[in-house]
């Protein structure tokens, strides 16, 4: 067998290191789809009147604090203060859970349960 040289090595390791860092970042990837697939419901749910569709979304304990609104807790308060908050004309159909920027006050955690990924955690209101 021949040495390898420094060449042969340094190529080696640039290609086991771009492998590895390939490996670390596909799964992000995939994960950002399948929140923003969540998110595109959560919408969709909303801008149609489907408050129940909506706290589907969420996980059995999550807690919500929609704009004019106090914190409320698990699926059912959720969909109430929803409900109550599209009565008012709040429009999020422009804000959704997004996971990729937050601007103003505004946090959502999501929590993967077996294969779904669902809000946690879901905070958004203007301030006032």
């Amino acid at each position: 067998m021949w040495p390898m040289r420094k060449e042969q090595i340094s190529r080696q390791l640039r290609k086991l290191v771009i492998a590895l860092v390939a490996a670390l970042i596909a799964p992000a990837f995939a994960q950002k789809a399948e929140i923003e697939a969540v998110n595109a419901k959560w919408i969709d749910f909303f801008n149609k009147g489907d408050f129940t569709g909506v706290a589907s979304l969420y996980t059995e304990d999550a807690t919500a604090f929609p704009p004019g609104s106090g914190m409320v807790k698990g699926r059912a308060a959720i969909e109430a203060a929803l409900r109550s908050a599209r009565d008012r004309d709040l429009q999020p159909q422009d804000q959704g859970p997004t996971p990729q920027e937050v601007t103003g006050k505004y946090l959502v955690v999501w929590e993967k349960i077996e294969s779904e990924w669902k809000l946690a955690a879901d905070i958004w209101n203007d301030g006032k």
